[in-house]
């Protein structure tokens, strides 16, 4: 099975999953630049979330490039992906209209937890199609980056029940470690 339409339809959800996000970000009711103050912190949500999803589709990218086929389990997988990702405007919309209050930032935490545990299985679904000595197998080997990630995003959801800002700063902190692609899979196809 080809893996190009998989593509294609990613990136398409993808840039959807994007535009509405830039959607919620509304004009400010006064001419002068002090009426943009009240926005920043929802413009700095939109950031976050922006930078996740590029993450998302940055690693999608290279993860399927380093792919050579791929199976009815891998296009499920990487609908289950999409689903979490497709929530991610609501959840930043939530936490913008609540004032970054506890539960939306939890939910928040629990749809990026979400998309992470997704990514991992469809990583996985990738791997056992290709083989464990393939170009891809061999890139994601046991996956810590991954699973340190999950565990961050757990104690991030947890940590929001006392301050919300240290779920946040977590959350931050997973996409700081993942805001270059992942090297792994770019030096496991590079050209020797």
């Amino acid at each position: 099975m080809g893996k190009g339409r998989l593509e294609a339809f990613s990136d398409g959800v993808i840039a959807i999953i994007i535009t509405i996000m830039v959607l919620e970000l509304k004009v400010p009711h006064g001419a002068g630049f002090e009426s943009l103050g009240p926005l920043i912190p929802i413009f700095l949500s939109y950031v976050l979330s922006f930078i996740y999803v590029g993450i998302y589709w940055n690693n999608h990218h290279h993860m399927f490039h380093a792919a050579q086929k791929v199976s009815g389990a891998v296009l499920w997988a990487n609908l289950h992906l999409l689903f979490w990702l497709s929530l991610i405007p609501f959840v930043t919309a939530w936490m913008d209209e609540n004032k970054f209050a506890a539960a939306p930032v939890a939910l928040y935490g629990i749809v990026l937890l979400m998309a992470a545990v997704a990514y991992y299985g469809l990583a996985q679904c990738l791997v056992a199609v290709n083989g464990r000595d393939s170009q891809l197998g061999t890139a994601f080997g046991t996956d810590k980056k991954g699973q340190i990630s999950i565990a961050l995003y757990a104690v991030g959801i947890a940590s929001t029940v006392a301050k919300p800002w240290i779920g946040l700063l977590l959350y931050v902190s997973v996409a700081g470690m993942w805001f270059i692609p992942d090297r792994r899979i770019e030096a496991a196809i590079a050209p020797e």
